[in-house]
């Protein structure tokens, strides 16, 4: 691999003007694209298999017309103090506002509060209910539009006047504190590389396939049914690896011309090295991303696999692109160590020996910090350990949910229309439990219809059940159930599976099925789903890494080290995540209002990306390990080695990744907040504690049993050449590159 890589970069070189070109045309035909293509509302929802959405099936089948699926608004009006909804005045008021609201296109019913009993027991507080023919995340932005300018037509009349339910679901907004992340990030580059030029490389390549990848998810929204939070997620994956890979090889390049070798010699080897280590780091991220699709939920999905596509296209920027600009940018790159004019430049870096005459250089922090690890790596490896158990430790107390209208901030109108209809009607309003019984294979439909709603009055945290609305046919049948408990508590969680208990009793009595659906019941489902596809997930995915990470380092010790250590940095990950969002530590800091579970979908997805991106440092640290000792150098010494030309750089492409990903905690919308700060967090201490301290130590240890391969896996394998053996010219062969003589393995 790394000759054919070797062959593209220079190609990528000295093709620059066409390299250059193919890459401005895509980026520009994924604007048009999307530009032209027809605005996309979010994705639809749907988890194929679970009782939700099996009721949401049968209620399209038997209630046609009904939308059971459809979005759900709920105008929350308040009297002003003193007053009374049912006053003269209010009440015209509320229906004008129904007739309003009965005027929209995708409308099919609003209910009039005093005719549906709407109206709270102290007469403060009423709401009407809007049902919609489309789900929220299918609704036009005109239908939108009416409903807000109805509630503030309401509310200039006097009344207090707030918007629930998911028919205003809106796309998520980053703030400014994304910009913020970029900019660190250009902080980063500028220090890392002592030259505004090359610092800019990163950045261009990466907010360029970022542009492509994001264009093109918009040109396809429409036709795949992609939603904004897949674009989304895309550009924050996308950002970060485009500009580590970039780092990467630039970082290489810089060292092959400290070396002495020509621009072009030195693009293509830094393709053939450092590329053969991006090119397995974004693979390893794309089986992290595109396993997804094993959870079956559609939207999960589609955002990995949307999200692998913009890695996809990131690698092979880095690839092409890179040299090509390293080719444009000619002698304005400087080698490793020596810095531009602007940045107080004018040292040189000493090429091929440098510590061969004059005063030797003082080693970096990198070769002193592995030299300390090889000293004291029992020492090292314990602390490293026993730190990230400790911030693991709230994990052990994990509550998995998904947020409702009560998570929002308290500036939400959606969240002030919970917080009314709770001081109204109670907290379980917010959530009810929509029964569906289907009767027909019953002999007595209507028995059926009133055993399960008297079954469900005496189970506890039962405020209220409804009398059964039977269809048309008279063979099925809706019964609203509402709970005593707000939606995401684990209360309500055990309402629906005792309902679901009760519900295999009728149906042995009485020949008729019981189905419990609702946005609370389907948000049990999904939770219930993501939990079930956790271990399989991590089986897969930790599995075909793990079996392509034993191709490229060709050790089955190291890939084993390497998984083993994401495993403890995921964990405490997800303890943080418990600590801020579910117990409340620093929710002030990360401007987080509402504690309570965390978000369901939090450590499929953190396992799936953290893998992911964990392999990427992996992979560019231990490569470079593996082709010391690949060219003679003792265990102990490739470790240094390793982190001497390595440390700085993936230090920097860390810092950098936790940058970007915190820019991101400054999101309006809770899931995409949580996923930042995760992923954050997870960076720092897989980048920190796991690669950084506990791999030199462990490989301090193993020695060379470390690199231990069977013989006959040995020969099964394919060679990838990762280290870019075949790259070495006879000069090469004769001397490394501190001008020692090379101990060639047996």
């Amino acid at each position: 691999m790394a000759t054919f890589l070797y062959k593209i970069g220079r190609l990528a070189f000295r093709r620059r003007h066409f390299v250059a070109l193919i890459w401005v045309a895509l980026l520009t035909l994924a604007g048009v694209g999307a530009a032209s293509a027809p605005a996309a509302g979010n994705s639809s929802f749907s988890i194929p298999g679970t009782e939700a959405q099996k009721a949401f099936d049968l209620l399209e089948q038997r209630f046609p017309g009904m939308s059971a699926d459809g979005a759900t608004a709920r105008v929350v009006f308040k009297a002003p103090s003193g007053e009374k909804m049912t006053g003269k005045a209010n009440k015209a008021t509320v229906r004008a506002t129904v007739k309003e609201l009965r005027s929209g296109s995708e409308v099919t019913s609003v209910a009039d509060p005093y005719t549906a009993h709407a109206v709270s027991r102290d007469g403060t507080v009423a709401y009407a209910s809007v049902k919609y023919k489309v789900s929220g995340m299918e609704l036009q932005d005109a239908s939108r539009d009416a409903l807000k300018a109805a509630a503030k037509d309401a509310r200039d009349a006097g009344l207090t006047v707030e918007v629930g339910g998911d028919a205003l679901t809106a796309a998520p907004e980053t703030g400014s504190s994304e910009i913020i992340g970029i900019a660190v990030a250009a902080v980063v580059l500028v220090i890392t590389f002592g030259s505004l030029l090359a610092a800019g490389f990163p950045l261009l390549t990466a907010l360029i396939g970022v542009g492509i990848g994001v264009s093109t998810i918009t040109a396809l929204a429409s036709a795949l049914d992609l939603g904004t939070t897949t674009s989304t997620l895309a550009s924050m994956i996308g950002l970060a690896v485009g500009i580590d890979y970039a780092l990467f090889i630039v970082s290489r390049y810089r060292s092959e011309l400290a070396e002495g070798r020509e621009r072009e010699e030195a693009a293509g080897r830094a393709v053939g090295t450092a590329g053969s280590a991006v090119v397995f780091a974004g693979l390893t991220v794309l089986i992290a991303l595109v396993g997804l699709s094993v959870v079956n939920i559609p939207m999960l999905t589609k955002m990995g696999v949307a999200a692998a596509g913009t890695v996809a296209i990131a690698v092979l920027i880095a690839l092409t692109l890179i040299p090509a600009l390293l080719g444009y940018a000619g002698r304005r790159i400087k080698p490793t160590g020596e810095k531009s004019r602007l940045l107080g430049g004018g040292r040189k870096a000493k090429a091929g020996n440098p510590g061969g005459h004059g005063k030797q250089p003082r080693p970096n922090m990198g070769t002193r910090w592995a030299s300390f690890v090889v000293r004291r790596p029992v020492a090292v490896l314990l602390l490293g350990v026993i730190g990230l158990g400790a911030a693991a430790v709230p994990a052990a107390s994990l509550e998995l949910g998904l947020p409702d209208d009560g998570a929002q901030p308290t500036s939400t109108t959606q969240r002030r229309a919970y917080d009314l209809l709770s001081e109204g009607f109670g907290p379980g309003f917010n959530g009810p439990l929509m029964v569906v019984v289907d009767a027909k294979d019953s002999a007595h439909p209507k028995k059926a219809f009133t055993e399960v709603g008297d079954e469900i009055k005496g189970l506890k945290d039962v405020v209220t059940v409804t009398p059964a609305v039977p269809n048309k046919a008279g063979d099925t049948a809706t019964i609203t159930v509402i709970p005593n408990s707000k939606p995401s508590s684990t209360t309500t969680e055990d309402l629906v599976h005792a309902i679901r208990g009760k519900g295999a009793d009728i149906t042995s009595a009485t020949d008729a099925k019981v189905l419990v659906t609702g946005s609370t019941a389907m948000n049990i489902d999904v939770s219930q789903r993501l939990n079930d596809a956790l271990l399989p997930y991590l089986a897969l995915v930790v599995g075909l890494a793990f079996l392509l990470l034993i191709v490229v380092f060709r050790s089955v010790l190291v890939p084993l080290k390497a998984a083993l250590g994401f495993l403890l940095s995921v964990m405490a990950a997800l303890g943080a995540v418990v600590a801020v969002f579910q117990w409340g530590w620093l929710s002030g800091l990360m401007n987080v209002e509402q504690t309570g579970p965390v978000m369901s979908m939090m450590p499929i997805f953190m396992v799936g990306v953290v893998f992911g991106l964990a392999m990427d440092y992996e992979v560019f640290l231990v490569t470079r390990m593996r082709e010391a000792y690949v060219h003679g150098e003792k265990p102990s010494q490739a470790v240094v080695t390793g982190f001497r030309h390595g440390a700085r750089v993936v230090t920097a492409a860390a810092v950098i990744m936790i940058a970007v990903f915190s820019g991101f905690i400054g999101s309006s919308e809770s899931m995409i907040k949580m996923i930042g700060f995760g992923l954050a967090v997870a960076v720092f201490f897989d980048a920190f504690v796991v690669r950084m301290a506990i791999v030199p130590a462990v490989l301090a240890l193993l020695g060379r049993r470390a690199w231990w391969l069977p013989r006959w896996l040995d020969r099964a394998l394919p060679n990838v050449d990762v280290e870019g053996e075949g790259l070495r010219t006879a000069g090469d062969r004769r001397t490394d590159p501190d001008g020692e003589r090379e101990l060639v393995r047996a």
